[in-house]
């Protein structure tokens, strides 16, 4: 537990992210031939009112190493109704071999443009990942770039991070840690593998997270299902 006491205290204590932090903890693993759907939900509740976002996906492997993914990214808020946000294209490159390395590790450059104005946003980062018996130790590191007519140009830092049981591949419980500009948040969550076919698969994630650095309200639920074939 050492090195994730280590990466907490360098990376926590230096953030910078405005935005909504909470959303997935990448694991750094491209599989050769991969082709997935994926469908996010966010639910954040804060004393200024209730966000609902929603994030439907399409990917394909582009060879052994890369995966390439399109988002359409909507939300709903307490005062518009449920539309379209943004796009965004991802970009994930699986840097080592599972198991080569003392670790595992990867990379993630994602392009994001909104929907209805000239405003943009570019995120590159680490992925890491560590077996220790049986727990896993997944950890991201990313800096965001944003600019556009709206956003003033900056550059910001994200840090997320995953430390699960592998109890069975259906079911394995988990603790998540998110951290971003005056947020810190913490939860359970739980995620599981259900395998169909040879390479077809359905994986799901669920996580409460709890803003724990300021007095107000700040509780996100999120909720994730790929189906890889």
């Amino acid at each position: 537990m050492r090195i994730l006491s280590i990466f907490a205290l360098l990376f926590c204590s230096q953030v910078l992210a405005d935005g909504i932090v909470v959303d997935k903890v990448y694991h750094p693993y491209v599989l050769p031939n991969e082709t997935e759907f994926e469908w996010r939900l966010l639910s954040r509740q804060t004393d200024d009112g209730n966000l609902l976002g929603q994030r439907v996906a399409f990917g394909k492997s582009l060879n052994e190493s890369l995966m390439l993914e399109a988002y359409l990214v909507g939300e709903k808020t307490e005062t518009e109704d449920f539309g379209l946000q943004a796009y965004e294209v991802e970009l994930r490159w699986m840097v080592t071999e599972q198991g080569e390395q003392w670790a595992d590790w990867g990379m993630l450059f994602e392009l994001e443009k909104l929907h209805q104005s000239d405003d943009w946003e570019f995120t590159t980062g680490v992925l890491f990942e560590k077996e220790f018996g049986q727990t896993s130790l997944t950890m991201n590191a990313f800096v965001v770039y944003e600019w556009g007519e709206n956003l003033e140009e900056e550059f910001e830092t994200e840090f997320r991070l995953k430390y699960r049981y592998r109890w069975m591949p259906e079911l394995q419980p988990a603790i998540e840690i998110y951290s971003g500009e005056e947020f810190f948040g913490i939860g359970p969550a739980f995620m599981g593998i259900y395998r169909i076919d040879r390479q077809k698969q359905v994986k799901w994630e669920a996580g409460f997270i709890s803003e724990i650095s300021q007095s107000g309200k700040d509780h996100s639920f999120r909720l994730a299902l790929e189906y890889e074939f």
